[in-house]
C-alpha cells in the first residue's frame, strides 16, 4: 500500500483572503440620513405647498430651497416676499433666525473635509440635523467624505420635498393636520439619541435644560439665541472648572 507524503503546514498554498467589504461613504450617509430624511420630506413637501397656496410659482420652491437652504427661516421668507419686504429687513431676518450656526460651527467636523469645495459645500449645508448628527459618539471616526454625503443627502431630502409639494399643491387641501409637527418630532428624537448617546454625561442635558429656562424668563423675544448663549458660556465655564481641577492618583 502506497501512503502519500503529509503535506506540512508550511508547505501547504497560501490563499489570499480578501478583506470583508465596508460600505461604501454614500451608501453609509445614506443609511445615517434615513431617520432625518422621514421628517425632511414632509416638511419640504407643507414649504412647497405653501408656496402653491400663496401665488408663487412652483420654481421659485425649487430655487429657494436649493440656494437659501434655510429651513424654518425659508417658511419666514414666503410671508417676506408676498408682502414685497425690503431687502434690508429680509438680510436682517435671516441673521437672526440662523445666527445658531455662528455656535454649530465650533464644534463641527468641518477640519476632516477636504478642498476648498468641500468645505465650502460644508459649510453651506450645515444645518441641526447634520450637526446633531455629527455630534453623537459614532459619528467621530466618519470620514469627510461620509459628512459630506450627509449633508448632501439631507439637501437632496428638504429639495425634493419643496419641489414635490410646489408640483402637486394644487391637490393639497390648504389644511393638512400633521405636517407643521415634523420638524418637532424631529428635533426630538435627535435630542433624545444624543442623550442616549452619553449617558455617563449627565450635566450636559442639565445645563441645555437650565439654559433654554433661563432664557425663556430672562429674554423670551430672543429665546434660541439666549438660549445658546447661555449654553456656550456654561459650557466653557465648566470646562475651564474641569481643567483646573487637580487630579489625585
Amino acid at each position: 500500500m502506497r501512503i502519500s507524503p503529509a503535506v506540512g503546514r508550511d508547505a501547504s498554498p497560501s490563499v489570499a483572503v480578501p478583506p470583508p467589504r465596508s460600505p461604501s461613504e454614500a451608501r453609509a450617509a445614506l443609511r445615517d440620513s434615513a431617520s432625518v430624511g422621514l421628517a425632511f420630506v414632509p416638511l419640504g413637501v407643507a414649504f412647497g405647498v405653501l408656496v402653491a397656496h400663496s401665488g408663487i410659482d412652483w420654481w421659485w420652491a425649487t430655487l429657494s430651497s436649493a440656494l437659501a437652504y434655510g429651513g424654518s427661516f425659508e417658511f419666514l421668507l414666503i410671508g417676506l416676499v408676498t408682502a414685497a419686504v425690503p431687502l434690508a429687513s429680509i438680510a436682517v431676518s435671516a441673521f437672526l433666525v440662523n445666527v445658531r450656526h455662528v455656535f454649530y460651527a465650533l464644534s463641527f467636523p468641518l477640519d476632516r473635509v477636504r478642498g476648498p469645495l468641500g468645505k465650502a459645500y460644508g459649510t453651506f449645508a450645515l444645518c441641526d440635523e447634520a450637526y446633531a448628527l455629527t455630534a453623537g459618539e459614532q459619528a467621530r471616526t466618519w470620514s469627510g467624505r461620509r459628512i459630506l454625503w450627509l449633508q448632501l443627502f439631507m439637501h437632496l431630502y428638504w429639495a425634493g420635498g419643496a419641489t414635490a409639494g410646489a408640483l402637486l399643491g394644487s391637490l393639497v387641501p390648504d389644511r393638512v393636520q400633521g405636517l407643521d409637527f415634523a420638524l418637532t418630532a424631529l428635533f426630538t428624537v435627535l435630542a433624545l439619541e444624543a442623550v442616549r448617546d452619553r449617558r455617563g454625561d449627565l450635566p450636559t442635558p442639565v445645563l441645555a435644560l437650565l439654559s433654554a429656562l433661563a432664557a425663556r424668563l430672562l429674554f423670551p423675544g430672543s429665546l434660541l439665541l439666549a438660549a445658546f448663549a447661555l449654553f456656550t458660556v456654561g459650557l466653557l465655564a465648566r470646562h475651564l472648572t474641569v481643567k483646573d481641577i487637580p487630579r489625585h492618583a
